[in-house]
């Protein structure tokens, strides 16, 4: 059966005119690849770290000492501007304070024409005037401390009280976070802690908003490295002048550190070897042979991997018909 099929197959090809391939004229075809040269370019020099928005300030609204709190003026998510009236206290003992002052800045008043009329001494003058300073100074504080404003313009993110409460201490009142702006604490690699420095710009995008893209400023680089993770802090600060950004949102930052000329290949060219993290290129010889050259890859951008060692600009390397190839194959190329 099978030399039937073997001569039926070849009264085909003769009645179709077409000559009968040679099964080891095919098998002993030079393979034909395709070709192009190691280039040498800019490559940027970016890296992208994960990190957290936090408020820029967080401001927690208390008075000094317990009292009954006897108005709240705002609520969670509320914006609120710097000097705002959050919250009242008891107001009995501001009042007392309030009698006090100024009953002593009559007297102080009062004094103060007798000694131009020498009625009194310069030494009971200056005591009645440290006397009006000490009350001054009590009014000044319960005022602080019963009528509490807001020190920052922001977002109230908690409110631990109702009105009527006595306020015990425990916890704020209120907690307000300025949000305009915002800034993050970037884990960065200690590898480019030559690379980065105040002032330099960053960009940022947000999971929770997609589509999106923010720039900010790297402001204060800190100046220990932790030694478990081999990263140091950059603080990035972001105006966030919409308010989109919100703390707690998980962001993704990215440096730019420059750009450095490289060589360049098309990744097509770059082989790993299965087993080991080692990539390869096949370099095209001048005697149309092949060999097989270990590289140490660097950036992949687009459909193109930068080289750091092992390849040299203007070496040709194989980008197609290398599959099957072993190093010191004999080649045509594809022209």
């Amino acid at each position: 059966m099978a030399l039937c099929a073997l001569v039926c197959a070849a009264c085909g090809q003769q009645k179709s005119g077409a000559p009968a391939m040679d099964p080891m004229a095919a098998m002993n075809a030079t393979p034909v690849v395709s070709v192009t040269g190691a280039v040498r370019e800019q490559v940027a020099r970016d890296a992208v770290y994960s990190a957290t928005v936090q408020a820029n300030v967080i401001n927690n609204i208390a008075p000094l000492s317990s009292g009954r709190i006897q108005k709240l003026n705002v609520e969670v998510g509320d914006f609120v501007s710097a000097g705002q009236i959050l919250a009242e206290m008891d107001r009995v003992q501001l009042d007392q304070a309030a009698l006090r002052l100024k009953n002593d800045e009559t007297e102080l008043a009062r004094v103060k024409q007798l000694l131009a009329e020498g009625g009194v001494s310069q030494s009971d003058y200056e005591s009645l005037e440290l006397a009006f300073n000490v009350s001054k100074s009590s009014y000044d504080n319960l005022v602080e401390n019963t009528i509490l404003r807001a020190p920052v313009s922001g977002v109230v993110s908690a409110r631990n009280y109702d009105r009527g409460d006595l306020y015990s201490m425990s916890q704020p009142i209120y907690t307000v976070q300025q949000i305009t702006p915002v800034k993050l604490l970037v884990p960065i690699s200690e590898a480019d802690y030559t690379r980065v420095k105040r002032g330099d710009k960053v960009t940022l995008t947000a999971d929770a908003l997609p589509g999106r893209t923010y720039t900010g400023t790297i402001v204060r680089l800190y100046p220990t490295i932790d030694p478990a993770s081999h990263t140091f802090s950059a603080e990035v600060r972001v105006a966030n002048e919409n308010r989109e950004l919100r703390p707690g949102m998980y962001a993704r930052v990215s440096v730019d550190f420059g750009a450095v000329e490289s060589i360049v290949v098309p990744d097509v060219a770059v082989m790993k070897l299965q087993g080991s993290g080692q990539r390869t290129v096949f370099v095209l010889n001048s005697d149309n042979t092949v060999s097989v050259r270990t590289v140490e890859t660097g950036r992949h951008f687009g459909t193109r991997y930068e080289i750091l060692s092992g390849l040299e600009e203007g070496e040709l390397v194989l980008t197609g018909g290398h599959s099957n190839l072993r190093s010191g194959d004999k080649v045509e190329v594809q022209r």
